[in-house]
């Protein structure tokens, strides 16, 4: 087996310059070319175990999200792979399908890794229990938050988001707006919370449900509410697989958009243009949520003492058919 005494030998070096060369250490561009030659040379594998024990840490980045099959998910995961590359890191990526006790065995694994740090999306039982346990390695909250000034975050602003879609609903006419909201993550109660705001100001009720943040979930629901003799006439579903369910029903049902039933939702994936009439949704800044979380990290391992931040972004409105003018008002 290849050591990395023999990678001096065959460059002329020392085993320091090896070492500093392998870990990216500063290096002469001529004594790193060399090492490099000898390194193809001699076919020598780094012990990267053996590195991490004796650096604790590992150049790697942990990243925990809820759903990778979630399009909201892929996105943000791409963008913290790619910035993460660009800085000479890897990425250890695991999903928990909401599940806490997948969250606890994957944060132990973040542990035993020895990761530089965490970018980490939780359930809102473990994002509640940060405040008991706090993470012993730096870690960047992304979609969900949890306890104030405890560890850095990135979100959207979930109320001013959701109000948006209620607000617009109303200016077309719409009065029975239903809500669906997630019941897993804080998302869907910062959702439900600038849903219920801007009903209650205008002296309407906000029927809502609280359903588990699935397809399946949201078009049950919405079955059995068309299925009421006071059915909303317009719903709004608080992520992008809950607008999906909704889209189901609908469609299950023959229904209209929006002549039988106004749809809006979160998250514009592809397919949200192309069903019906195409669905309004809000539009999350999914890149810029990946890339602020990295940058937060990094600016987090280079200055382990400064106070947690929390940097909220704004949704983008995108406005289609499924939201067009209720013909039949209802009066105020």
């Amino acid at each position: 087996m290849t050591r990395i005494k023999d990678v001096a030998r065959e460059a002329g070096v020392s085993v320091a310059t090896v070492s500093r060369v392998l870990t990216g250490g500063p290096v002469s561009t001529g004594l790193r070319a060399k090492v490099e030659t000898a390194i193809r040379a001699t076919g020598y594998r780094p012990n990267l175990s053996a590195r991490r024990l004796r650096s604790q840490h590992s150049r790697t980045i942990g990243l925990i999200v809820s759903d990778i099959r979630n399009p909201f998910f892929t996105a943000v995961s791409r963008a913290v792979e790619d910035a993460a590359y660009d800085a000479g890191m890897r990425v250890i990526l695991c999903n928990t399908d909401e599940n806490p006790e997948k969250e606890a065995l994957y944060l132990r694994l973040m542990q035993e890794e020895r990761v530089t740090g965490l970018i980490f999306a939780p359930t809102r039982k473990s994002a509640e229990a940060l405040s008991q346990s706090p993470l012993d390695f730096p870690t960047v909250l992304i979609d969900r938050a949890g306890p104030p000034g405890l560890h850095d975050a990135v979100v959207l602003d979930n109320a001013a988001a959701a109000g948006t879609l209620v607000s617009h609903l109303l200016e077309q006419g719409y009065r029975r707006i239903g809500g669906l909201f997630g019941n897993t993550s804080t998302t869907g109660v910062e959702r439900h919370a600038g849903f219920a705001a801007i009903l209650s100001a205008r002296g309407l009720a906000a029927p809502a449900q609280f359903v588990a943040p699935t397809a399946d979930a949201g078009e049950a629901e919405l079955l059995r509410w068309l299925a009421a003799p006071d059915r909303p006439d317009a719903v709004i579903a608080s992520n992008g697989q809950l607008l999906l369910g909704a889209a189901r029903a609908v469609r299950r049902l023959g229904l209209s958009m929006p002549h039988d039933l106004a749809v809006a939702g979160f998250d514009n994936e592809t397919w949200t243009g192309l069903v019906g009439p195409g669905l309004t949704v809000i539009e999350q800044p999914v890149h810029e949520i990946g890339t602020t979380a990295m940058q937060l990290l990094f600016d987090r391992l280079s200055r382990p003492g400064g106070p947690a931040r929390k940097m909220v972004l704004s949704g983008r409105p995108i406005l289609r058919g499924s939201t067009g003018p209720r013909l039949r008002a209802v009066a105020n």
